[in-house]
């Protein structure tokens, strides 16, 4: 792979005989159930073979740190093989170890591509492939670009992700991709290969996959780098990049370039039929602002969270009473009202325990924080505060420790939901879900604001 990616080169192999050999009935005395015997075992050892022809072999890696790597998450690493080859791509996709290939070459070539590799220093799962698909030259690159990343980067990274993201080896996540692109040259219709290369960061890979607000994954997404032929270039997941202020004067031009034109469409490399596929790439719409109405400006005095704290003292002294048993509040803490956002939050001290099984990065922890002991805690909470006018909304701020482990003793995570009085009320009915919730709040580990989508985090085991 380019770009200081360290490439592995190895000779081109047929796909495994246990793949394509026929499969010869066994006749025996008692052959019908022998034959439902077999059959089970043929398919376990085909799909084995499946999963192994992705992956590359501990053998063939000549950097010691990354061949260890690759032995010892091998079958994870033959996982996400199998999810590759599920996927319900429109055009045909191949992994392989080389780029470029007509797809008559890429059917005989080596497929093992998945690998453990560096880029610029830092470890990385590494993936290399083939996507069949032609653009019209009309198309703009980035919107090329754009293209083959949501629907070939993005579903691998979400294979990826989840199972590599609680490990402290891997860095980020680095791919490289072909599609084509076709054109006229002097009357005659040809296709040129074009490769995509796309590295991410963990945090960045987290961002982008664990938000719904298209802000944050953004943001993620420009942690990374990309390429297309080796020029960098930027991939804006709303099709558009940045829109100018109201008021501005847009460049016509500009903007009409970086859409894709309606009616456009992609062929599959090789169709000499003439049929054509419209553009199948999902778009994201833009980002719209909110015109809600203003929230009024709340007094977050000193002295006015004092006055606050003086008059609900015997509220929260019953909450903390009788919710302690479930809520394990911090004893020593002071359970009270802070400013935060230009509001105010009663914020709520507590301790969280999980299970050894739960090791893993600090979003998962702060996931299964939530999932185990914050969003159980809600309605009771909620029970003590009706039609609450004079603050807006609550902070769970819990430390959370794994169970057989000090605190002392080893590191703890400190993470903080913020949640307004609108959302919990939602959540309260059942007329949201808990990543709602999380979305339409504020969500900080260790003083940080963080994206955090509960299904990928949790995903990854600990490592």
């Amino acid at each position: 792979m380019s770009h200081d990616l360290t490439a592995i080169t190895a000779s081109i192999s047929m796909i495994s005989y246990a793949i394509t050999a026929p499969v010869h009935r066994v006749h025996r005395g008692d052959g019908s159930r022998h034959g439902r015997c077999l059959l089970p075992l043929i398919l376990i050892v085909a799909a084995s073979s499946i999963a192994s022809s992705q992956v590359v072999t501990p053998a063939e890696i000549k950097d010691p740190d990354m061949r260890s790597l690759q032995q010892q998450y091998i079958n994870d690493l033959k996982v996400v093989g199998q999810d590759i080859q599920a996927l319900p791509l429109e055009y045909r996709f191949y992994l392989s170890r080389k780029l470029d290939l007509d797809e008559s070459q890429q059917q005989h070539a080596d497929q093992r591509s998945i690998r453990f590799d560096r880029y610029k220093g830092q470890t990385v799962v590494a993936v290399t492939g083939n996507y069949y698909a032609a653009y019209p030259e009309k198309i703009a690159a980035d919107q090329r670009a754009r293209s083959t990343f949501l629907n070939v980067v993005m579903p691998i990274l979400k294979s990826e992700v989840p199972r590599f993201q609680a490990n402290q080896q891997v860095q980020g996540y680095a791919l490289e991709i072909s599609h084509h692109v076709r054109g006229q040259v002097m009357g005659v219709m040809v296709e040129r290969p074009e490769n995509l290369m796309v590295f991410l960061p963990q945090s960045g890979a987290l961002q982008l996959l664990g938000s719904r607000d298209e802000n944050v994954q953004q943001a993620g997404l420009m942690q990374g780098q990309i390429f297309l032929n080796s020029q960098p270039i930027n991939i804006w997941l709303n099709g558009q990049g940045p829109q100018p202020a109201p008021g501005a004067d847009p460049n016509p031009t500009a903007a009409e370039r970086r859409v894709v034109p309606s009616g456009s469409e992609i062929a599959q490399v090789g169709d000499s039929s003439g049929m054509q596929v419209p553009v199948s790439a999902p778009v994201v719409p833009a980002a719209k602002p909110n015109v809600g109405a203003p929230t009024p400006v709340r007094d977050t005095s000193p002295q006015a969270l004092a006055a606050l704290q003086g008059a609900s003292q015997e509220l929260l002294a019953n909450l903390l009473r009788e919710l302690d048993p479930q809520a394990h509040f911090v004893s020593y803490a002071v359970h009270s009202f802070v400013p935060f956002r230009q509001g105010i939050y009663l914020e709520l001290s507590l301790k969280t325990v999980l299970p050894e099984s739960a090791a893993g990065s600090r979003y998962r922890l702060a996931a299964m924080a939530f999932d185990d002991h914050v969003a159980h805690l809600i309605r009771p909470t909620l029970a003590y505060f009706k039609e609450e006018t004079k603050f807006d909304g609550i902070s769970f701020s819990t430390t959370v420790h794994l169970a057989g482990r000090s605190p002392a003793a080893v590191k703890t995570e400190a993470v903080e939901f913020f949640f307004p009085f609108p959302e919990l009320r939602c959540y309260e009915k059942y007329d949201c879900t808990g990543q709602q919730l999380i979305d339409t709040g504020t969500v900080l580990i260790n003083g940080e604001r963080v994206a955090l989508n509960l299904e990928v985090a949790e995903g990854g085991s600990g490592r």
